[in-house]
């Protein structure tokens, strides 16, 4: 009985997911945070899954405005941020440093609550698992992932090869653990 709408700023993953031949009460749409297009009062739970970052920084209280906008009273925002550690990390560091994206997000968090749109009901720390199957699926998935380009240099790209390659086991795989933190927030009445 419950209709999800998922909302998506990459115009070439949005494509990718209008193909998808998913269940009848999934629905794709074209938009960021910073103006979700659904009524007041209207939804559930906001699901964000280590995206917030990914807002500009200068619409990203807005966003948290617009998630309190849609949520109906006790509803749930859930949150969930990759924390700026661990040596996946400090790979993509060397090509793509969001140390300061992801503080400006959870300070907009902490903002949020500060002005009384959302309460923080939990926060929740752990270790997510990535896997890649060799540098080349690496590169495909995270150096070419459509929604950021990156002005890669020859050099550069074989530090960050070179620091992959330190990750790789018997089998040509690279596997880490990433820290990860959610937010749980709640719209108050």
């Amino acid at each position: 009985d419950c209709r999800i709408i998922a909302f998506e700023v990459d115009r070439t993953q949005h494509e990718k997911n209008l193909a998808l031949n998913g269940p009848p009460n999934l629905a794709f749409r074209l938009g960021g945070a910073e103006h979700i297009d659904l009524p007041s009062d209207s939804v559930d739970a906001v699901l964000m899954l280590k995206s917030l970052h990914h807002v500009p920084r200068s619409v990203m209280d807005q966003a948290l405005d617009e998630i309190a906008r849609v949520l109906r009273t006790d509803g749930l925002a859930y949150i969930s941020e990759p924390v700026y550690a661990g040596a996946f990390n400090a790979i993509l560091r060397r090509f793509h440093d969001e140390k300061t994206v992801r503080e400006s997000a959870f300070g907009a968090l902490r903002a949020a609550v500060a002005r009384g749109i959302l309460l923080l009901e939990r926060e929740v720390h752990f270790l997510s698992h990535s896997r890649f199957d060799g540098f080349a699926d690496f590169e495909a998935r995270v150096i070419g992932a459509t929604h950021t380009r990156f002005d890669i240099d020859d050099q550069q790209y074989e530090e960050i090869r070179q620091a992959f390659a330190r990750h790789v086991d018997e089998d040509g795989c690279a596997a880490f653990l990433n820290p990860q933190r959610v937010d749980l927030l709640r719209k108050p009445a």
